[in-house]
Formats: structure tokens, C-alpha cells, sequence
């Protein structure tokens, strides 16, 4: 049997040949040869469905709840302000540079290993799946998602983002909306008192000012943006209208359509319409035994804003794992190798507690 000394040495080697291979969302297939690799490696037998690779633990028994350990082994592109190669994975001390070292390889090779650890494992409460997935980032139709109908039914999950190991038991959803202000276009020179560009000047200070009444213990009130604006043409040319995008962040009080319904009919837009509602909001019940043993390790609980594949998830789910989301997305990105060695640690601790018979 493997010494979690060894797992630790092989996944902290694991990431960093993601890194140093390509894998921005939708293409993922030499990242998915990697994490086939490992399996391969430990004899695990493992599927792979498009990019999305999945393995179960190797006495899976029907009748018994599932846990879902899953991350993402896809990234988004570099930003322009890098000054080292993201595709190179260096070690300065006990910081581990690259693309995806924090969001999300880390975490999924700390989840890799400790399915690992526990693949061959009699003694369980629960069968365990693996899903390192694809398209993550671009919340594409070919991530966790599209696997949700392959893989067994699932009854809870662990999803790893980098949390510093805490465990975030809420996560806010996401709707985006296309929203229009109305006008009557004209020329320039003539009178003109339905200008659509001034009448969004009183749509603007709606969205700044609207308060949507239910608020979260763990997450808040809903957070509501105009993060994009578009109008006109020409100089000389009133335009017939103008173009809106909002972003909502939705606390676990509301579901995704009882936003889009307010909106629609509270919003003084000409239209207002979601691009989709299936990016819902996410939480775990404080009283799970996940929740009650990473307590009772000493880590500590939050409601987390930032969006993960726990939105494509219906059961219940905890974030959890290491790295600090605010690395995420940003230039010279960084994991603490130290991170990844109590990440393991931590998360395998916390499973002895609660899917090992005692």
C-alpha cells in the first residue's frame, strides 16, 4: 500500500505537469492523458467521457450513498500582466508558480490522491467518484455537468476550489441578463424628449438602488451589477436603444427563476432577459457529518460569492480545498506546495471521519 507521503510527492508531481501542459477550456484532451496516466499508474479502472475523466472506488455497492469528489483540470487563458511563463512550473521556495497551480490543480490533484488512498478500501459508509472535469471555466456544455446523467447517482459532494481549506457550506448561483432601455431614434438636431440613452439614466440608479428583501445567514443579500452598456453608432444619431448586460449574484433564499421573475416584472427595462438559469445557488446543510467533523477539526465555515461546479450540482455539496481563491485568475498564479501537502492531509482526515466504519 502507498504511504501518503508518496501519494503527496506524486500528486505535487502530477501538478506540475498540468501546468506545464495547456489546458484552457474545451481543450483539455492532454491534461485528461495526464490524470489517465495516474489511474493507469495505480490500476485503477477509470472512464473518460470527452474530457471529463471518472473513476469509483473499487467496492462500489449499490444501496449505499454516493460522495462526489470533483475539480477542474481545465484553466482560463493567461493574463497579459505574467511576467513568468505560465506553462512553466517553478519552484521558488515553498511557492509553486503556474497556470492552474491554485485554480484548480491543486485542489484536484489533493482530490486524485486522496480517492487514491481510499480506492480499495472495504470498510466505507459511502462509494466514493472521481471526476476530474472539463470546461469549468467557461461553464461549458461538456463539464460536471453533462456527467451528471453517467455517472451514479450522487447524494453529496465535496467540490475542490481553493477555500484555505475552509469549508465554504454556501456558494451564491449566477444569472446574467440582457436588458434593453428604449428610446424613439432621431437626428441629433432635432427635438427629442425619448432619448433611450437619458431614460437609462433613471434605469441605472434603479439597479443601483433595488434591495432584494430576503437575505442569507451564510451568503447575504443577492449582489445585482450593470457591468456592460452599448449604444449608437454615430455622432449624429439618437439610438433607438440601449443595451444592458446585469450581473446577479443569488443568495440560497431565492432559486434562479424567482430572480428572473422580479426582474421582469419590476425592472424598469423595456426587456430584460436571462441567458440562463441553470447556474443556481449551493449549500450544505451545517448539521452533515462533513460539516460537523471539518468543524470539529478546527476549520472554520463561510459562505463563499464565487462560482464553482457546485451550480450544476442538485444534492447537497461543500466547498473545500487548498490555495486562496483571490490567486485565482491572476498574473504569476501561485499554489504553496506546503498547501497541497495539508490540503491531502486535511481532506483525507476529514473522510476517515465520516465513510470509514468505525
Amino acid at each position: 500500500m502507498i504511504t501518503k507521503n508518496k501519494l503527496t510527492e506524486k500528486a505535487i508531481s502530477l501538478l506540475k505537469n498540468l501546468i506545464e501542459t495547456q489546458s484552457f477550456s474545451s481543450e483539455e484532451g492532454q491534461t485528461a492523458a495526464l490524470i489517465e496516466a495516474w489511474f493507469q499508474e495505480f490500476n485503477i479502472p477509470f472512464n473518460r467521457t470527452k474530457n471529463n475523466v471518472w473513476a469509483t472506488n473499487k467496492h462500489f455497492t449499490e444501496g449505499k450513498p454516493t460522495l462526489l469528489l470533483n475539480s477542474h483540470h481545465d484553466t482560463v487563458k493567461p493574463n497579459s500582466a505574467y511576467t513568468n511563463d505560465p506553462f512553466k512550473a517553478i519552484v521558488e521556495g515553498d511557492k509553486l508558480y503556474g497556470l492552474g497551480a491554485n485554480d484548480a490543480g491543486g485542489c484536484l490533484v489533493s482530490l486524485i490522491a486522496t480517492f487514491t488512498n481510499f480506492y480499495a478500501n472495504e470498510n466505507l459508509n459511502y462509494n466514493l467518484v472521481m471526476v476530474a472535469s472539463a470546461e469549468e471555466e467557461s461553464s461549458g456544455p461538456d463539464g460536471l455537468n453533462s456527467m451528471l446523467p453517467i455517472i451514479p447517482h450522487i447524494d453529496v459532494a465535496i467540490v475542490g476550489e481553493p477555500t484555505l481549506m475552509n469549508l465554504a457550506v454556501a456558494e451564491k448561483g449566477l444569472v446574467v441578463f440582457d436588458a434593453k432601455v428604449k428610446g424613439t431614434p432621431s437626428h441629433a438636431a432635432h427635438p427629442n424628449n425619448n432619448n433611450s440613452i437619458y431614460n437609462t439614466i433613471d434605469v441605472l440608479q434603479w439597479f443601483k438602488d433595488f434591495k432584494f428583501e430576503k437575505s442569507s445567514e451564510a451568503l447575504g443579500d443577492v449582489k445585482m451589477t450593470v457591468t456592460q452598456i452599448n449604444a449608437g453608432k454615430q455622432h449624429n444619431v439618437v439610438p433607438a436603444h440601449v443595451d444592458l448586460v446585469v450581473d446577479v449574484r443569488v443568495n440560497d433564499a431565492y432559486s434562479n427563476q424567482e430572480i428572473a421573475t422580479i426582474l421582469k416584472e419590476q425592472s424598469p427595462c423595456s426587456e430584460i432577459v436571462p441567458r440562463s438559469l441553470r447556474l443556481n445557488s449551493s449549500s450544505i446543510a451545517t448539521n452533515h457529518d462533513l460539516v460537523k467533523a471539518g468543524i470539529a477539526m478546527g476549520r472554520e465555515t463561510y459562505g463563499s460569492p464565487t462560482l464553482s461546479d457546485q451550480s450544476v450540482l442538485t444534492c447537497q455539496s461543500l466547498k473545500l480545498g487548498p490555495g486562496d481563491s483571490t490567486r485565482s485568475h491572476s498574473a504569476n498564479e501561485f499554489i504553496y506546495i506546503s498547501e497541497i501537502e495539508e490540503g491531502i492531509k486535511i481532506y483525507i482526515e476529514l473522510l476517515n471521519r465520516v465513510i470509514l466504519k468505525q
